[in-house]
């Protein structure tokens, strides 16, 4: 199939975004790939956000505009909601969030390296991205991660932002099914499991080709200042990491039957890496095999086990 008849399906939640999602919405319709269904899973707006969906209906000319009720719990229940939602049917999906800009070629990119696999692996692309302020003025970058993407990493860290990846229809489909047996922590680091997990096949493209919009409300999402590193670095040793981990592990025990065997090898280690004594855990964390994309993150992983705190 000629990359310009795959179609894709947008998934967007939105939440009180009346001030940035017009602009959000532009850069989809700017987007170079022609074919695009467009769906927003709403969260319980408040503001002027369903009136401004509305006035774009008439005006999506890629294909479909479809407007849902969120099931109203937070981000990571509205985009499982959708991810569980059998009426989006599409070639390829990608999640979007309701005030970042994307690069016109953003989808173009990611297809172009699908089409490059078989239709039945499972694949994940993702990217860096730009930073910019409520204004739109760009202040950074995201981390260039060097690393290969793999599970051993993706237990520890998640490597990109939910509103760069897309998914081929094997990796939708499977962590669809992976997620009605549970919730989870958000649905990027969930997504990067399981691709990873059952043996599919992750890209990381260190081109930006999303501009994230950063908040003065959350300053550290991004990770791209030293001080948002610190407060990362800070929330890891207070054991914020440690709860995560147990919803994630929890999660992947209820999906063990979709793992590789290496996978479920490493997810053992992992776990059994986090009690016993310290040796015990030094012993088992190194066995596992996982790491973060840098030394100093490895470094502070490592810490983090002798401390306790994941």
């Amino acid at each position: 199939m000629d990359k310009a008849d795959l179609r894709i399906a947008v998934l967007m939640g939105t939440k009180d975004g009346a001030a940035f999602i017009d602009e959000q919405v532009q850069s989809l319709l700017a987007q170079s790939h022609p074919l695009i269904d467009l769906w927003i899973s709403d969260d319980g707006s408040n503001d002027g956000t369903i009136a401004i969906i509305e006035a774009w209906k008439p005006r999506w000319t890629k294909g479909r505009l479809t407007l849902v009720d969120g099931p109203r719990q937070g981000f990571a229940a509205n985009f499982r909601s959708m991810l569980l939602d059998r009426r989006i049917d599409a070639d390829c999906y990608a999640f979007s969030d309701q005030d970042d800009v994307w690069e016109p070629d953003r989808l173009e990119t990611a297809i172009r390296w699908v089409q490059a696999f078989d239709a039945g692996i499972p694949l994940m692309f993702c990217s860096r991205t730009s930073t910019m302020t409520e204004t739109g003025s760009l202040v950074g970058y995201s981390p260039l991660f060097q690393q290969p993407p793999s599970f051993r990493n993706a237990l520890v860290q998640s490597i990109a932002g939910g509103n760069t990846i897309l998914l081929n229809r094997a990796a939708r489909d499977l962590l669809a099914g992976a997620s009605a047996r549970t919730g989870f922590v958000s649905h990027d680091w969930w997504a990067y499991l399981i691709v990873t997990g059952a043996g599919g096949i992750v890209r990381y493209d260190p081109r930006p080709l999303v501009r994230y919009r950063q908040h003065a409300a959350n300053l550290v999402g991004a990770n791209v200042s030293w001080p948002a590193r610190i407060s990362r670095l800070g929330r890891l040793f207070k054991g914020e990491f440690a709860g995560w981990t147990d919803l994630n592990l929890a999660g992947l025990a209820l999906n063990r039957e979709i793992l590789t065997k290496d996978a479920a090898a490493c997810l053992d280690l992992f776990a059994k890496g986090r009690q016993g004594s310290l040796f015990q855990r030094l012993g088992a964390l190194r066995k596992s095999g996982v790491y973060r994309q840098t030394l100093a993150g490895t470094l502070g992983l490592y810490l983090a086990f002798v401390l306790g705190r994941i």
